[in-house]
């Protein structure tokens, strides 16, 4: 198995696993009623109210592990990696929350074990996408465009400071700064 790989199965798994069990004791202790009002007024199923809840918790735990640990290696800036990042889990939050319909509502299984069987489907999604997406390495040809395209913004940013201060009142009444 390729260190990349065992780093992603580690760090994700233990992340699923926190998201798994954050999951159960909502499902079991924090909403024990079907129907939780939230403090927003919107009314909202048990299970959807535990899903939201193990999403904020796991979401940038497993930004922070992703980035830090298994794709270190990636020349995309923060920015843009939690750009993707953000994006992609909103993806795999989608077919969650779909796939937990669909088994709880429509298959009637029990909401942790739908939960266990949606993981399998979104893991496999996430891994793929995180590797040629979210953490992709970039060639040295598409790095070295990347730096010359923060180079000309950097420019263009020095630029529009320069012409600003110089266009400052005191500057047009002749005063030197």
């Amino acid at each position: 198995m390729p260190l990349q790989t065992f780093k992603y199965a580690a760090c994700g798994g233990g992340n699923t696993l926190l998201d798994i069990t954050l999951y159960f004791i909502s499902i079991h202790y924090l909403f024990k009623e079907p129907l939780v009002h939230t403090p927003i007024g919107l009314t909202i199923k048990q299970h959807v109210a535990a899903i939201l809840t193990s999403f904020f918790v796991t979401f940038p735990l497993g930004f922070y592990m992703s980035r830090t640990i298994v794709f270190p290696g990636s020349t995309l800036r923060g920015r843009i990696q939690l750009f993707r990042y953000f994006l992609l889990v909103m993806i795999c939050f989608g077919l969650n929350y779909v796939f937990i319909r669909l088994f709880v509502e429509q298959c009637h299984l029990y909401p942790t074990v739908s939960k266990i069987l949606t993981t399998f489907i979104v893991v496999a999604f996430s891994f793929i996408s995180q590797r040629n997406f979210t953490f992709k390495v970039e060639s040295a040809e598409e790095a070295a465009m990347l730096e010359a395209d923060a180079v000309m913004e950097a420019e263009a940013v020095m630029e529009t400071e320069a012409v600003i201060e110089d266009n400052t009142p005191a500057r047009q009444q002749g005063v030197k700064l």
